[in-house]
C-alpha cells in the first residue's frame, strides 16, 4: 500500500494573512466597481444624476437592492449601461463572496480531512 501524508495546516499567521489579501482584493474589486457605476450613472443619466445620487444608485445595484432612481434613464445609452451594470455587479457580487470566503472554506476542508486522517489510523490515506 502506497500511503500519502497529508500536510499539517499552516500556522495561524499565514491564515489570516490570506483572509486578509483575499478581503483587500474584494474591496478594491469594490471600490473600483463603485466608481464605474458612479462614472456611468453621471454621465448617461439625462437630466444628469447628481454624484451622490450616481453613487447611490451604482451602490443599490452593486449591492443586488435595484436602481433607486429609473426616472433619470432616459434614452437608450443610459438603459444599455444599466442594464450591463446590473449583469456586471450580479455576476461580481457572487464572484467576491466566493473569493472572500475561499481561504476560510479551504481551511475547513483541509482540517475536516486531516481528522478524517487520524480517525483512519495511522494518518495515512489507504487506497
Amino acid at each position: 500500500m502506497l500511503g500519502y501524508r497529508l500536510p499539517p495546516l499552516s500556522p495561524r499567521r499565514a491564515y489570516y494573512v490570506r483572509v486578509a489579501r483575499s478581503a483587500g482584493i474584494g474591496l478594491v474589486l469594490v471600490a473600483l466597481s463603485l466608481a464605474l457605476g458612479t462614472l456611468g450613472y453621471h454621465h448617461y443619466s439625462e437630466p444628469q444624476l447628481s454624484w451622490p445620487a450616481s453613487f447611490e444608485n451604482a451602490a443599490m445595484i452593486l449591492s443586488g437592492m435595484g436602481p433607486v432612481d429609473n426616472e433619470n434613464l432616459e434614452g437608450s445609452d443610459a438603459r444599455i449601461f444599466a442594464g450591463l451594470y446590473a449583469l456586471y455587479s450580479g455576476f461580481t457580487l457572487i464572484a467576491l463572496v466566493g473569493f472572500i470566503f475561499a481561504p476560510i472554506f479551504h481551511r475547513f476542508l483541509h482540517r475536516f480531512h486531516l481528522e478524517m486522517g487520524k480517525e483512519s489510523g495511522s494518518g495515512k490515506e489507504e487506497r
